[in-house]
């Protein structure tokens, strides 16, 4: 008799239908929340909608290419994507070479398409971090050279995109480096004491820089500037308010007609409010609470330590930047540019969190192949 073969070790399924239900209601409220303003600009209104169907194509093709490779061979890609992540990071600041879209140069172009090197850098640096905090010869329980190195490294990558500007990308890509220390075994004095030092760096870069200031200001009093500095936050309120539990329907938001900027974008989720009402915000929230939950249960079952702070680091850039963007449409925090993930439009953003999914339903099966 020939003896039984064993079962292939399975993905984890639930991780992948909470991200493939998030980035189907994305492409809805795309097409829904930018129809206007595609048909005004381009006579087309699935303008939006055509081109963020070919990231979704491309960032899916990176989820099943990354889930089909083993997550340890990221470890030898880590290099060479941070130094490519630097290069794309100066590029983009150099004129005729990075956009220039409201201001900041965040993008270059590809012919039709455009791409994001911030969005590379938190992808290429969680990689990079996750490799060299799990190495022996750098035992991260010491804050000299371990952590210091890290922050070193950090603040080159922080400092570029800064420079674009973009301090909401780069406060999550912070955030996520300090969980990632945290899991890698860092001294929880250590962390606690750079905690207290950033709190008045971030001040002082707020305070410096006008545009941040304004913003600030507008989140403490938006209605003292309605038709300036707080109307963004007002007119998110409105757009959420006026959903009411259900909303008023899909595709029947009246913000969307010209009152609420960048409403497929970073305010995507006050139109959905306003659409979908008080359920569908709280169906989004909960789903991102399960992509937090099966993501870090994924990671602490991985193989080894590579792979916790791996898979930690990868979860944390998701949720984190999640609910730094449902907090400035919610008037929770101070507005800062950064998309929802799954459900904003834009590529660079949908590419690598997906491939950030391949490699984490990777970590699932390698984990459970390992326990049975």
């Amino acid at each position: 008799m020939n003896p039984a073969r064993p079962r292939a070790a399975s993905m984890d399924l639930g991780l992948l239908t909470t991200v493939l239900v998030l980035l189907g209601l994305g492409l809805v409220m795309i097409y829904s929340a930018s129809s206007v303003e595609a048909m005004a600009m381009f006579h087309r209104p699935y303008y939006y909608l055509e081109r963020q169907l070919i990231w979704a194509v491309l960032g899916v093709g990176g989820l099943v290419v990354a889930s089909r490779i083993d997550y340890w061979r990221w470890t030898r890609l880590a290099w060479p994507l941070g130094a490519l992540t630097l290069v794309l990071l100066v590029a983009v600041l150099v004129p005729h070479v990075g956009i220039n879209i409201n201001g900041a140069r965040r993008w270059i172009g590809f012919g039709p398409l455009s791409f994001q090197p911030s969005e590379l850098s938190k992808f290429t640096v969680v990689l990079l971090f996750a490799a060299t905090l799990t190495r022996r010869q750098w035992p991260v329980e010491r804050f000299y050279p371990t952590v210091v190195a890290h922050l070193g490294a950090l603040a080159v990558v922080f400092a570029l995109i800064l420079k674009e500007p973009d301090l909401g990308t780069a406060l999550a890509l912070g955030l996520t480096v300090f969980v990632m220390l945290w899991v890698a075994g860092a001294r929880t004095a250590h962390l606690l004491g750079l905690a207290l030092l950033a709190v008045p760096v971030i001040l002082v870069l707020i305070v410096t820089e006008p545009y941040r200031l304004q913003r600030l200001l507008a989140f403490l009093h938006p209605w003292k500037n309605p038709l300036g500095s707080g109307y963004h936050i007002i007119q998110s309120l409105y757009a959420l308010g006026s959903g009411g539990l259900f909303g008023s329907g899909i595709g029947r938001s009246a913000l969307k007609f010209f009152y609420l900027p960048e409403q497929h974008t970073d305010f995507i989720f006050a139109i959905l409010g306003e659409e979908i009402g008080l359920v569908g915000t709280t169906a989004v929230v909960v789903l991102f609470f399960i992509f937090a939950w099966r993501g870090l249960r994924i990671s602490l079952q991985a193989p080894d330590r590579f792979g916790v702070v791996l898979g930690v680091g990868l979860t944390t850039m998701v949720v984190a930047q999640a609910f730094m963007n449902i907090g400035v449409v919610t008037a929770s925090i101070p507005i800062t540019g950064i998309p929802l993930p799954f459900l904003s439009y834009g590529g660079s953003s949908l590419v690598f969190a997906l491939t950030a999914i391949g490699i984490l339903l990777n970590l699932s099966r390698q984990g459970a192949r390992a326990r049975s």
